[in-house]
């Protein structure tokens, strides 16, 4: 359904990597509703390598968090009211991006009932965890009454140089492995991940290990301890978008349950996410076509111990990780 009088549209999503990358798919579907509107989104600074080279979106606006915060959003409040946008779609949970929102002079503020300050939107849509969907589908829920309720899927767009750049470790069958989070719990263990490269010697041409830059050293300990010449460290080498190009092409992409897992559904990518302390039915799991979800058969009762994660197992024993047989990884490979 078209709503008449929107023409410009802001969407604000300033958490996480994956977030952002989930939040895609209100571009998508936007742009699809209405195909002239003016579209721009913003975001936290250091994630707006993501949405580059977007062909539907008018401006990406970034907020810098960690330096002057406080006067930087003052600004940033200014700027957004100076745009006169007709609706701004809030997909964040938390007071400073609801701040933006109630301020924003737009006619249509939408957000999630969860943000604190969602009493001073003109809409609100329940944020239900409990409830069996997929993020992409609660993030839908918002623009549902602008739109239909049929969903669009994230999209990244790397461009022809980003595919260029990773030409040149494209020259056989791949696999790529991100063996890292920001989260001790969600990430499947080192040990693990060395387990499956010592099976993977001599049946695959390139492995590839992904991360930031502050990944790069646990990935060459991870390489070094496997023994597997295939494997090579391209942790802090690649952007986000080359990234994505790199895992568009993989025979099987590894990952968490982060960020990674979220770039390879925006690729359509083949893809097999390990879930350790985190639950599929959370709402974040992957999106790809072929994608399979790995995790213990053991009914533990402390799983899951959180939405994101601790920094080390509240149970000090870590059975949701370590209960997970390598042969349940290699498995995917022949399906």
């Amino acid at each position: 359904m078209i709503v008449s009088g929107i023409n410009s549209f802001l969407i604000i999503q300033t958490a996480f990597i994956g977030d952002v990358i989930l939040a895609t798919a209100l571009i998508e579907k936007i742009k699809e509703t209405y195909p002239s509107a003016k579209i721009d989104f913003l975001l936290r600074k250091g994630n707006e390598g993501l949405l580059s080279g977007n062909p539907h979106l008018r401006e990406v606006i970034i907020w810098d968090k960690k330096q002057a915060k406080i006067k930087n959003l003052v600004k940033l409040i200014s700027y957004v009211r100076s745009k006169h946008y007709d609706c701004v779609i809030n997909a964040h949970r938390f007071a400073s991006s609801g701040l933006i929102t109630a301020l924003s002079g737009a006619s249509q503020k939408i957000g999630f009932n969860k943000n604190p300050l969602s009493f001073l939107f003109t809409k609100t849509i329940k944020h239900d965890l409990n409830a069996n969907l997929h993020e992409v589908d609660r993030n839908q829920n918002l623009i549902e009454s602008l739109t239909d309720s049929n969903k669009c899927l994230p999209k990244l767009y790397p461009s022809k140089s980003d595919f260029e750049k990773v030409k040149q470790f494209q020259t056989g069958s791949y696999l790529c492995i991100a063996p890292t989070s920001v989260w001790f719990t969600k990430q499947f263990p080192p040990s693990q991940w060395i387990l499956l490269l010592k099976e993977l010697r001599g049946k695959v041409e390139h492995i590839y290990l992904l991360g930031a830059p502050a990944d790069k050293p646990l990935c060459d300990a991870i390489k070094k301890e496997s023994q597997n010449d295939a494997v090579t460290t391209l942790a802090g080498e690649l952007s986000f978008l080359e990234s994505a190009a790199l895992m568009k092409g993989a025979k099987m992409n590894y990952v968490n349950d982060s960020a990674p897992m979220h770039i390879a559904s925006s690729m359509n990518a083949p893809v097999t996410a390990v879930f350790c302390s985190t639950v599929p039915s959370f709402g974040f799991g992957p999106l790809s076509d072929r994608s399979f979800i790995i995790e213990t058969k053991e009914k533990l009762t402390c799983r899951p111990c959180g939405l994101h994660g601790y920094k080390s197992c509240p149970k000090t024993h870590f059975k949701c990780a370590t209960t997970i047989a390598t042969n349940e990884l290699l498995a995917v490979l022949n399906d």
